[in-house]
């Protein structure tokens, strides 16, 4: 039986950059992401704080990405920049898309399900665990540039070019089979 070859990860294709840490009272490395973390069950962004960063980090940018997704180029989940250095902490629901726990000047775009918030795992029933990849992004300057209109490809694209250091975080969830 040939194993099934997953997709790379979103920042495989950006230069290396020095990691950093990142927790969760939501997510567990590896784990099963909580049902509070499911599109169908809670749609709630989990709870991140990250340390370790370097010194000259000027903000940070947050998104979750899952490149199991059968679209040939993943599913953004969500995506946030502009957040201040000064934070190092985004509490569960932050990215609920009424901006309550982000911080002034945080810029949320459109995920792929078309909103500006956190969007939960939903993979395709029967699918093997889908990976969702929660990335903090250190980056050296203030405000990336793009505004809340832009795709997360753009952020992306910014992103590549202004990214510090990163630190990971990957859940996984998979749907059961319909009977």
């Amino acid at each position: 039986m040939t194993e099934l070859k997953r997709p790379p990860l979103p920042h495989d294709f950006h230069p290396p950059v020095p990691a950093f840490g990142l927790v969760s009272e939501d997510v567990e490395p590896g784990a099963v992401l909580k049902d509070a973390q499911v599109y169908a069950a809670g749609n709630t962004s989990p709870q991140l704080s990250w340390e370790g960063f370097p010194a000259e980090t000027k903000s940070f940018a947050v998104t979750c990405f899952d490149p199991d997704a059968p679209t040939g180029s993943g599913f953004w989940h969500w995506v946030v920049f502009d957040i201040p250095a000064s934070v190092t902490e985004l509490p569960t629901g932050a990215g609920s898309g009424k901006f309550e726990g982000l911080p002034d000047g945080a810029v949320q775009v459109r995920n792929d399900y078309g909103s500006r918030d956190f969007g939960g795992a939903a993979p395709p029933a029967g699918d093997p665990a889908h990976r969702y990849v929660f990335t903090v992004y250190a980056v050296d300057q203030e405000k990336l540039g793009p505004d809340a209109e832009v795709s997360p490809a753009v952020v992306g694209f910014n992103l590549r070019f202004h990214t510090l250091a990163r630190a990971q975080l990957i859940g996984e969830y998979a749907a059961p089979a319909a009977d």
